[in-house]
């Protein structure tokens, strides 16, 4: 493709993300889909400096703001932003871009007047002004600015710095068909280099973005990609060979694999989800990483009757919960600023049935391992807090201790305190929190019970557009 042609095809794709309800990476999928004509060096062109303008989206609205410039359509909105995005980060002038904005054959159309005034008034400048507010500079939503600055403290502007950068590639070897060693001499074998990550002892972290689904440690099940953090957070589980295990909010499964891994393929997992074309792919992940121990379970909503049906008989259960993503914001820059589900009111209320809802599984002595891929205290420590305060059955267990029985190779990455939390700045991973609580007796729940087919459209709709860290 010539460089108009990739402009073109830049400005196609941002509005497309911008007027299709869906998370940017699905609708990036399916606009590839559709142009089977465009070779892969294109595409990879393509999707990086859509994702270089979605990494920038509140820099470049304040400079179109400071230009005077309002764009009347989606598609004057996304020709902007990609002029914008090429004046204030690229050497080339006002005068060249325009040059490129000729309306030649899959080219963009000419610029009008407004277009050409904006690109003459840009081409001076840098992305960044010191007159710049810091919530732009660090393109910090104002729907989550206060509660970040509460919970991040004096370290907001380091991590919201850190979220500004593309996410490394991460797998985890499959312990029931491989070791590290030999995994990174198999992707080696295919040109992909690795090493080993900092804190799980099954992560390895990809050298730049090869197609790593093509080599044959992949489709052999070999290894899954799944971000550092994300195995972390599975190996706090500490499923054992045996146990019986339910994977609450499962989604495409990455979780699911880690634990039933961790089990050596004896005792059974059951990865639920309400999401049902989510299960069915998930089971050929399954399948490809030869576990034969996971069952899947479609839920009609959080409180679907096969939970009342198995009350206190699961050794584990995990809730990988659907919350507002703020630590994926490195992989999924839109969901800064666009809402494709319910708001964090209705998610924190989301969450909170749906964890009194999994609790019922639990038997005595079992533990309850609650995660979110958020940052945010009223997803975390006050969801758990509220919890155990409505369940005083449940008792939390210090995260740390657990670690050093699970976790021997590494010391512990987390602050004192009882729970896991991780930060992209401080720990090079997406942003994780992880709660472990113990069941400690039994006791009445039937005022749970009074509604197993409330909220389902809820549940769905977050999980439609949650893009788990995996």
């Amino acid at each position: 493709m010539t460089p108009g042609a990739r402009i073109q095809a830049v400005i196609d794709l941002l509005t497309e993300v911008a007027t299709i309800a869906r998370p940017a990476d699905a609708v990036i999928s399916a606009f590839f889909r559709k142009r089977r004509y465009i070779g892969s060096k294109d595409r990879v062109a393509i999707a990086e400096n859509v994702y270089a303008v979605l990494r920038r989206y509140a820099r470049l609205s304040w400079w179109l703001v400071r230009a005077d410039y309002c764009p009347p359509t989606p598609q004057a909105a996304s020709r902007a932003m990609v002029m914008a995005n090429i004046l204030l980060t690229t050497p080339q002038s006002a005068t060249a871009l325009l040059r490129t904005f000729n309306g030649a054959r899959f080219h963009p159309e000419a610029a009008n007047a407004e277009e050409t005034r904006l690109a003459r008034a840009l081409e001076t400048h840098t992305l960044e002004l010191p007159a710049m507010p810091e919530n732009v500079r660090l393109e910090c939503p104002p729907w989550a600015e206060a509660a970040l600055r509460a919970g991040l403290g004096e370290r907001f502007g380091v991590e919201m710095a850190a979220l500004l950068e593309p996410a490394p590639l991460d797998v985890r070897i499959n312990p029931m068909k491989t070791q590290r060693e030999d995994a990174l001499a198999a992707l080696a074998a295919d040109g992909i280099i690795a090493a080993p990550g900092q804190f799980s002892p099954f992560a390895l972290r990809i050298e730049g973005r090869p197609a790593l689904t093509a080599s044959k440690a992949f489709q052999n099940g070999w290894v899954e990609i799944q971000d550092e953090g994300s195995q972390l957070v599975a190996l706090l589980v500490d499923a054992r060979p045996g146990q019986q295990v339910v994977d609450f909010c499962a989604g495409a499964g990455g979780k699911t694999l880690a634990v039933a891994a961790a089990m050596a393929n004896k005792g059974r997992v059951v990865a639920c989800d309400v999401l049902e074309n989510r299960l069915k792919r998930a089971t050929e992940r399954f399948r490809r990483a030869g576990l034969h121990n996971i069952e899947t379970r479609a839920f009609s909503s959080e409180r679907d009757p096969w939970v009342k049906r198995h009350k206190e008989k699961f050794d584990r259960v995990l809730v990988d919960a659907p919350c507002a993503g703020v630590g994926t914001w490195r992989r999924n820059p839109d969901a800064r600023w666009r809402s494709l589900g319910p708001g964090l009111t209705e998610l924190v209320e989301l969450q909170a049935r749906i964890l009194d809802s999994a609790a019922r599984l639990v038997k005595p002595g079992g533990r309850l391992i609650y995660a979110t891929c958020s940052l945010l205290t009223e997803e975390n420590e006050d969801q758990i807090a509220a919890f155990v305060e409505r369940n005083p059955s449940f008792q939390i267990l210090n995260a740390s201790e657990i670690w050093t029985n699970v976790i021997t190779e590494t010391p512990w990455p987390g602050d004192l305190g009882p729970f896991l939390r991780l930060f992209p700045a401080r720990h090079h991973t997406d942003g994780f929190f992880a709660a472990i609580l113990t069941h400690n007796t039994t006791e009445d729940r039937s005022r749970e019970d009074v509604s197993d087919q409330e909220n389902i459209q809820d549940v769905q709709d977050v999980q439609e557009t949650q893009i788990a860290s995996e």
